[in-house]
């Protein structure tokens, strides 16, 4: 059974860092694609983050975090620094397989996803 599990959520003051994980099991993710999504309450989910063949930010994220992954494969890591309380959200990770995953930073295109950990900033 495939699971997705992340860590490393929390409050924080507006300026600070979190870096979040997402460990995978149950199968070998070396050649999947991963991603970051978010979604704050009222709001849809959001792409954040992804890497797939090459690293994808979004605008509103780009420069302040960084998308990486260990060399399994099956654990992901999302340093995020100056965060902003526009940053406050769920943030959950994703896998989908790299040949299938198109566009990355369309949520449906992902099969596995963890359950999320609310990071909150506070200003």
């Amino acid at each position: 059974q495939v699971q997705l599990v992340e860590s490393g959520g929390g409050l924080v003051q507006a300026g600070g860092s979190l870096r979040l994980s997402c460990t995978a099991s149950g199968r070998t993710f070396s050649n999947y694609a991963w991603a970051w999504f978010r979604q704050a309450p009222g709001k849809e989910r959001e792409f954040v983050a992804a890497s797939v063949w090459s690293d994808d930010y979004a605008d509103s994220v780009k420069g302040r975090f960084t998308i990486s992954r260990d060399s399994a494969g099956n654990t992901v890591y999302l340093q995020m620094n100056s965060l902003k309380s526009e940053d406050t959200a769920v943030y959950s990770c994703a896998a989908g397989p790299r040949t299938m995953v198109n566009p990355i930073r369309v949520w449906t295109e992902y099969d596995y996803w963890g359950q999320g950990t609310q990071v909150t900033v506070s200003s």
